[in-house]
């Protein structure tokens, strides 16, 4: 039997050192947390804005990892996809870029909420390769973690990749654990406070909307009482003057109507924006609509200004269209905005075409909206009808392409988009025949 320690004795060195190496090491990692949490508050409390929030998290928690890049991404519902808003490194994968969120690493722990530490990402069947053709770079190890506040489910992820100095570790999946949340936190914060902004903005909207049906009153008051002075006017010329008196006053009525047709329709115009803003809308009123007359009703508004610039509009088979269940009002403003929209992307010399057929055996029609412009490269055309759409144009807003989408759900139907870069671009929308079920409703 081995001799006891003696009272008083020196015990083994290992046996003392040991546990106070691993209180050091636990102090260590303490201090680490603290630290990240630290600088992750401190930067996060500097921004209110989405885009800067999400540049300054990823920015932060590389550095409190020691990592060469790293990426952000969130989630966007409406495709079922996992959309970059921040990627790092020598080719930064490009913001608005998306893929299914069910594919690569990324997917698995979006719709898991689990994070997942990856030793060696080139053995592993998961690993996304595209990612690495995108950002010209060699994923060596990573660490891929669920953006979500404690007890929510995930809006995105984020991954860190490639340390510096070592290998990404449990260590690191605990620093990642304060940044990702409390970066989820600033995230929906902003987002909260983006739609206190877009209340407030419809708020204004309603005001505006007010201000303009009354400003628009004397010019509605104002066109029929010229229309009844000029038809005075002309049937008091002598007969001689008829002929060129008739042609006058069909030119003098057709200008009016315009007129009072296109003051109702902006007062419509600017509720319809409103309602935009604010996410939501009264139900579509629905009755017999023949598109053909829509179509015809956007291009008698938009004539002169295409005639100015040089483009011709025209259609083709729309006659042949039968009658659809639609909301004629939505259903112009959409028009509207794909042909004004196409107006200013098209040369002297260019055309906007509406084609449209039938396709009975699936109870739709297809509306396919056609320009000879510039076109779009791929990363506008891929998320022109989704929540990813910003206008390119100066002082635009990308509420055109949100409110033709939102019709297009609205009657049930399907919208896509073909484009090809100094080809042109084309719109299909797909509306049904009959009114939508109650699942379609106005929705956002």
């Amino acid at each position: 039997m081995a001799p006891r320690p003696s009272p008083g004795s020196v015990p083994h060195p290992d046996r003392r050192t040991t546990p106070r190496r691993e209180q050091d090491r636990l102090f260590a990692r303490r201090e680490r947390e603290l630290e990240a949490a630290r600088r992750i508050s401190q930067a996060l409390s500097q921004h209110v804005q989405l885009d800067e929030l999400v540049e300054t998290a990823l920015h932060t928690a590389l550095e409190v990892l020691d990592a060469e890049n790293g990426s952000l991404l969130l989630a966007d519902p409406d495709t079922d996809q996992l959309v970059f808003q921040h990627s790092t490194g020598e080719k930064p994968v490009p913001k608005g870029s998306a893929f299914p969120w069910h594919e690569g690493f990324a997917g698995a722990v979006f719709k898991s909420g689990e994070p997942t530490v990856v030793k060696d990402a080139r053995q592993d069947k998961r690993h996304y390769g595209k990612i690495d053709e995108l950002i010209g770079s060699t994923t060596r190890d990573m660490i891929v973690f669920p953006l979500k506040q404690w007890e929510g489910e995930p809006i995105g992820v984020i991954e860190v990749m490639n340390k510096r100095h070592g290998t990404l570790d449990d260590e690191d999946v605990a620093l990642l654990t304060i940044i990702s949340a409390l970066t989820a936190a600033a995230i929906e914060q902003a987002r909260l406070f983006e739609n206190a902004k877009l209340a407030e903005v419809a708020r204004l909207m309603g005001n505006i909307s007010h201000d303009v049906k009354n400003l628009l009153m004397p010019i509605v008051c104002g066109a029929g009482l010229l229309q009844n002075e000029i038809n005075e006017l002309l049937g008091r010329l002598p007969d001689i003057e008829l002929a060129r008196a008739q042609e006058s006053r069909k030119m003098c009525n057709e200008v009016i109507e315009m007129l009072i047709d296109d003051a109702r329709r902006i007062s419509d115009r600017v509720k319809e924006i409103a309602d935009c803003v604010k996410g939501l809308s009264s139900p579509p009123e629905f009755a017999p609509c023949l598109v053909a007359d829509v179509v015809e009703s956007v291009f008698k508004t938009l004539s002169l200004l295409a005639q100015e610039k040089g483009i011709s509009l025209s259609t083709k088979g729309l006659d042949a269209l039968p009658p659809i269940q639609a909301d004629e009002r939505r259903l112009y403003n959409a028009f509207y905005n794909l042909v004004n929209n196409a107006i200013p992307e098209v040369a002297a010399g260019g055309a906007i075409t509406v084609y449209g057929r039938e396709e009975p055996a699936a109870g739709v029609i297809l509306v396919s909206v056609a320009d000879t412009g510039r076109g779009m490269p791929p990363e506008v055309r891929e998320r022109l009808f989704t929540s990813r759409a910003v206008s390119s144009k100066p002082g635009g807003t990308g509420l055109g392409t949100k409110i033709v989408k939102d019709v297009v759900h609205a009657h049930g139907g399907q919208i896509s988009v073909e484009s090809e870069v100094g080809v042109g671009t084309t719109v299909h929308i797909r509306l049904l025949l009959q009114p939508p079920t109650p699942s379609h409703s106005f929705v956002r």
